[in-house]
């Protein structure tokens, strides 16, 4: 009993002395995401992307291990911000998401359009322009976030749903007159449905505000730093000797 107390203490002492171990469950962490190709999708039942690469580059730098899952947006974007170590990637950071999460670093590049048909011949000077037009968005989306702040509104002007490759088809079909997306799954999507991208996609305001730095990878604002730091560390790592340049010649 006595050398089972010692233990004990000498265990007790040596974790004061060393300080805070990694969260519970760090070693394997929970990683959400969505269906957003070509930064991630699913393919033959495996969670696959550019971003979802450099995640997986990231994790092994950081040795850790990562249990992926797809989901809706809305629902990993409320999962990753309400709970303790789940990181979420290729989201978007604006004010309104800035304290709400820790953020690693960025993982891919971005440019967002309001997009319409060609044959519309759409061109805004100023995003109000777009404000008396139908916006297809993706609940609780970074496009549609920033949108809503600019004074759009759900159920009026902006018509929202749960997937991407929906918005295109409303496009496509007539059934909204924008279409406010990453230019990167914008052109995807349009091959994917074999279409050529040129001939159904028009850019017709540049949003320059939004996605400039690029999509990152994230975590809820209650994650321990110590966590966070670790991965923005292997993130530097990845860039700093080629990973990641090689992972976006492959990708991109």
């Amino acid at each position: 009993m006595f050398w089972q107390n010692s233990s004990v203490l000498c265990f007790a002492l040596l974790g004061v002395l060393l300080g805070p171990v990694a969260p519970a469950g760090a070693d394997t962490l929970k990683v959400l995401t969505e269906e957003y190709p070509p930064y991630n999708y699913t393919d033959d039942g495996q969670i696959t992307g550019f971003s979802t690469a450099v995640v997986r580059a990231v994790l092994q730098e950081a040795n850790l291990q990562g249990d992926f899952q797809s989901m809706p947006w809305a629902r990993a974007y409320e999962t990753a911000q309400t709970s303790d170590s789940v990181l979420i990637y290729s989201i978007g950071r604006n004010p309104q998401r800035e304290k709400l999460f820790k953020w690693v670093g960025v993982i891919a590049p971005t440019q967002y359009y309001l997009f319409s048909l060609p044959q519309r011949k759409l061109k805004f000077e100023r995003l109000e322009q777009a404000q008396a037009l139908q916006v297809a968005t993706v609940n609780e989306d970074v496009g549609e976030q920033f949108l809503i702040n600019k004074g759009f509104v759900k159920g009026q002007n902006l018509q929202s749903s749960i997937k991407y490759e929906l918005n295109y088809e409303k496009l496509k079909r007539g059934r909204v007159d924008l279409w406010i997306m990453s230019e990167l799954v914008a052109v995807y999507l349009a091959r994917q449905a074999g279409d050529v991208p040129t001939q159904t996609l028009a850019r017709s305001y540049a949003i320059t505000e939004l996605g400039s730095d690029g999509y990152y990878m994230a975590f809820g604002a209650s994650t321990p730093d110590a966590l966070v730091e670790r991965l923005a560390k292997a993130l530097a790592t990845i860039k700093g000797n080629g990973t990641y340049d090689a992972l976006k010649k492959k990708w991109l």
